[in-house]
C-alpha cells in the first residue's frame, strides 16, 4: 500500500503505521480507503489479535487533507461517503490500540478516538480545531470525545478549536498513559500483547457490551453484561483458563 505499512512485532500483534510525511500523515481518501481494506483484513486473520495504529516521530496524524476539500460542494462531500469508512473502522471487531506521537489533530485525532486504548508520547497534542477553517469534525470527533468527556469540556475544545497536552488528555481519561516520545510504539506494542494473550472470545464480547451498553438504560446494559457472561460459560477459552488457574500454569486460549 502507498501510504501504509504493516508490521508484526509480536506475535497475534499487527503494527500499522501511516506513512505520508509530505503531506503530515493527512488523512486523503484514498489513504482512508487503504486504511479501512488493510484493517478488515487484518480483522479477518485469526493470527492477529490486537492491532497497534501509528504514525510518525512528530505527527500521528495532521487530520484531513484540505486540500481535497477546498473547493468541494455538499454533493462532491456527499460522494466521497468518508462517512461509510469512518463506520468501517469502527466496526473493526480486533482490539485497537493508538501509539500517538506528535500531533493528533482533526481526523488523527478522531482516528485515535477508535482506537480502544491510547499509549501517549509526552510531546503528543490532541485537537479538533475544524472550527478554525469553517468546519466541523465530521469522523466521530463530537460524539465520541463527548461520551469520553462530557458537554462542557467537549464544547470547550469544539468550539476554541484549543489543542490539549498529553497530561491534559491524560486526566481528562482521553489516553491511558503517557510516556516518553521514544517509548511510545514498545509500550503501546506491549500494552497489545498483553490484550492479545487474553481470551479472545472474552475480550470481544467486553468491547461489545462496553460499546453497546454506553448508549443504553442501565437495567438493559447490566442485561447485556449477564447475557454475554453466559454465553461465554460455553467456550472452550473458559473451561481451559479455569483449568489452567487451578494448574498454576498459563492458559493456551484459542479463541473457540
Amino acid at each position: 500500500m502507498e501510504h501504509l505499512s504493516v508490521e508484526h512485532p509480536q506475535g497475534h500483534v499487527a503494527l500499522v503505521r501511516i506513512d505520508r510525511p509530505g503531506k503530515r500523515n493527512a488523512l486523503s481518501v484514498a489513504l482512508r480507503r487503504e486504511l479501512v481494506q488493510l484493517l478488515q483484513a487484518l480483522d479477518a486473520d485469526a493470527q492477529v489479535r490486537a492491532i497497534v495504529l501509528a504514525g510518525g516521530a512528530e505527527v500521528f496524524a495532521a487530520g484531513a487533507d484540505l486540500a481535497e476539500i477546498a473547493d468541494a460542494g455538499a454533493v462532491e462531500m456527499v460522494l466521497r461517503d468518508t462517512f461509510s469508512l469512518w463506520s468501517a473502522i469502527g466496526r473493526i471487531a480486533t482490539p485497537m490500540l493508538a501509539a500517538v506521537r506528535g500531533q493528533a489533530l482533526g481526523g488523527g485525532f478522531e482516528l485515535a478516538l477508535h482506537a480502544d486504548l491510547i499509549v501517549a508520547g509526552e510531546g503528543a497534542r490532541f485537537g479538533l480545531p475544524e472550527i478554525r477553517v469553517g468546519l466541523m469534525p465530521g469522523g466521530g470527533g463530537t460524539q465520541r470525545l463527548l461520551r469520553l468527556i462530557g458537554r462542557q469540556r467537549t464544547l470547550q475544545y469544539l468550539l476554541t478549536g484549543d489543542v490539549m497536552s498529553a497530561p491534559q488528555a491524560l486526566a481528562l481519561g482521553i489516553v491511558n498513559a503517557v510516556v516518553p516520545d521514544a517509548e511510545v510504539e514498545p509500550a503501546a506494542v506491549a500494552l497489545a500483547a498483553r490484550v492479545a494473550a487474553m481470551p479472545p472470545l472474552a475480550v470481544r464480547q467486553i468491547r461489545e457490551v462496553v460499546a453497546a451498553g454506553a448508549d443504553c438504560p442501565l437495567d438493559a446494559a447490566l442485561r447485556l453484561e449477564h447475557k454475554a457472561l453466559q454465553l461465554l460459560c460455553a467456550s472452550d477459552d473458559k473451561r481451559e483458563g479455569i483449568r489452567a488457574f487451578f494448574e498454576k500454569r498459563p492458559p493456551r486460549y484459542v479463541g473457540r
